[in-house]
């Protein structure tokens, strides 16, 4: 494709990019023998000890003191009430039951992006959006980040620059209204576990938030946020596909928010949500919800519902027949409404499990038809893009239209995210 243009910008894994998070102990007798230790503690020890770690470990965390007393009170609560310590006793403690991690110490990779909310003080042609990341730390453990930025009228592609703070959305305690889609005893325990609104302050940039798995469904990870800004009767909002992983077993699960200042995490239903990789349309067809999906680990699938949060059945939509998509095919996020039909990105896994990115087109009023498909690839990992954590790979979760452009975000290798660029009319003719 002559249009088809490579970003320099490229977004990396940092060690430095930390979080201050509760050190869950094992055991409820591990964390009152820490509360014992410090109890003995005399005052000036106890002085002497806080004002050490606050030298060391402040200036890393925006508001440090209030996440020591945010864990002191998760200690209280196993532990029983322990009024009779000092304010500073009370953070020192805190800060015992407190560890830093580096989030994406492994890996930054599998971005999505859709236009961010705000969309005002821009020039001519700009357009401002929000790309989310999947972020691996230690215990390949994966979470959710963010990024803002803004594409100029030639396609040219600026990220906002980051302050190096970030911090982990709150849990709200506000009890969660239960679906009345839910059919059996098994679903309510699970969503129960799994369903939960998240806060922040609106003074925290964007840049700054980190959404860290907070169910058991989800303590392994947080994976591969599709995101899509779906529009419904002139009201818009933003939804997000994600697949939690427990260590053993995967759940796709739905992040929703208006302005990405408070998000709710809801569970899925249905004998169709039983793999991953599902992307949303955004907007219904014929009054009704339509998903892409991988099912049985190597086909793409496409599902339709008339409620958002129960998907009953599936039908193929692709299956392999090109040589780089032998191995497994599926979605790359959700697709974007053209004149021609709906444009869907794909990725495909090939021999010596080379993934690659291609494109299909779907009718518009029946999105189960296939009315083009590209024979080759668009994305292919050149020599600086093979080598990583997970080499040959290049992936994405979501692209941007901006104008008659597609700005794609994508992960090379699972070790960093660069962009590319490439006009839309281009792609549409080159569809077999």
């Amino acid at each position: 494709m002559k249009s088809f243009k490579k970003s320099k910008i490229k977004l990396t894994a940092s060690l430095n990019a930390v979080i201050a998070h509760f050190h869950q102990l094992p055991t409820n007798e591990r964390v009152s023998n820490i509360v014992k230790r410090v109890e003995s503690l005399d005052q000036n020890k106890v002085d002497i000890t806080l004002k050490n770690i606050m030298v060391e470990f402040a200036h890393r965390h925006k508001n440090f003191e209030e996440l020591l007393m945010n864990n002191f009170n998760r200690v209280e609560e196993i532990h029983g009430h322990l009024s009779h310590f000092s304010k500073t006793k009370k953070l020192l403690l805190g800060a015992f039951l407190t560890k830093e991690y580096s989030f994406q110490a492994a890996a930054l990779f599998n971005p999505s992006i859709v236009p961010h909310p705000d969309q005002t003080g821009l020039q001519k042609g700009e357009q401002r959006f929000v790309m989310s990341l999947r972020a691996t730390g230690e215990g390949h453990i994966s979470s959710i980040i963010f990024n803002t930025g803004i594409v100029d009228a030639k396609g040219l592609v600026t990220l906002d620059e980051s302050s190096g703070y970030f911090s982990v959305l709150k849990k709200d305690d506000k009890q969660i209204q239960q679906n009345s889609e839910i059919k059996t005893a098994e679903e309510l325990k699970e969503f129960l576990d799994t369903n939960y609104d998240l806060i922040s302050d609106s003074n925290i940039s964007l840049s700054e938030k980190v959404i860290f798995p907070s169910s058991k469904y989800e303590r392994m990870g947080m994976e591969d946020l599709r995101l899509v800004k779906f529009d419904d009767k002139g009201k818009s909002c933003y939804y997000g596909t994600y697949t939690a992983y427990d260590g053993k077993n995967i759940k796709t699960m739905l992040l929703e928010t208006n302005d990405f200042n408070s998000f709710r995490v809801r569970s899925l239903h249905g004998n169709a949500i039983n793999d991953k990789g599902m992307a949303l349309f955004p907007e219904k067809v014929n009054g009704r919800f339509v998903k892409c999906s991988r099912q049985g680990s190597e086909l793409l699938s496409i599902m339709f519902s008339d409620n958002l949060y129960r998907w009953e059945n599936y039908q193929l939509l692709l299956e392999p027949k090109y040589e780089w998509e032998f191995v497994q095919m599926g979605n790359c996020g959700s697709p974007i409404k053209t004149d021609g039909g709906w444009l869907l990105l794909t990725h495909g896994v090939g021999a010596m499990r080379k993934y690659v990115i291609s494109a299909i087109l779907l009718d518009l009023n029946d999105p189960s038809k296939i009315i083009g498909r590209l024979d080759k690839p668009m994305i292919v990992a050149d020599e600086e893009e093979r080598e990583g954590y997970v080499p040959n790979v290049v992936y994405t979760c979501g692209m941007l239209q901006h104008e008659k452009l597609l700005i794609i975000p994508y992960a090379i290798s699972d070790t960093a995210t660069v962009f590319a660029t490439v006009e839309i009319e281009e792609i549409l003719n080159e569809m077999k």
